[in-house]
């Protein structure tokens, strides 16, 4: 079995939409003939799992004998959208996080906060879908649990 990999960039009402190819390791790619229009991308029908070629002129060409599957994955590139949570350390029960954004390895400057958590009303904080559960914490570190990630996703 052949494992290749394509990034979703995209849905509508019927389709999931992913690229062709990019630059990752691993990456899928589509050949096609020098006299078919040219490919766009691939979709991925939602309702009955058909795999189709998308050309640039909005053309479809669908394949319900072609087995795959959909695998969520964390993009590993340095310039990808990021999110984060800076431990700025501890003030009496109270810890403070910095929130920053970046995009293309650049801060983006509208998108950063400062928070404020007082620990003897909860152990667990939470912002931005983010959850965790404080264990503990000095003003040299934290010991945390995630409860669930930016993405909002439990990993319970």
């Amino acid at each position: 079995m052949l494992l290749v990999m394509f990034l979703e960039v995209g849905e509508d009402k019927e389709f999931k939409f992913y690229l062709p190819k990019n630059s990752e390791s691993g990456s899928g790619t589509v050949n096609v003939s020098p006299l078919a229009d040219p490919f766009e991308a691939l979709a991925v029908d939602k309702d009955d799992s058909e795999l189709c070629g998308v050309s640039v002129y909005g053309g479809y060409m669908c394949n319900d004998e072609i087995t795959f599957r959909e695998e969520r994955k964390p993009i590993l590139s340095t310039n990808a959208f990021q999110q984060t949570l800076i431990y700025s350390g501890k003030s009496g029960e109270v810890i403070q996080l910095g929130y920053r954004e970046f995009s293309n390895n650049i801060a983006r400057p509208a998108f950063n906060n400062d928070v404020s958590y007082d620990l003897s009303e909860s152990r667990v904080v939470g912002y931005k879908g983010v959850r965790l559960e404080i264990i503990n914490a000095t003003n040299e570190y934290i010991e945390y649990k995630v409860i669930s990630n930016f993405n909002r996703e439990s990993l319970y």
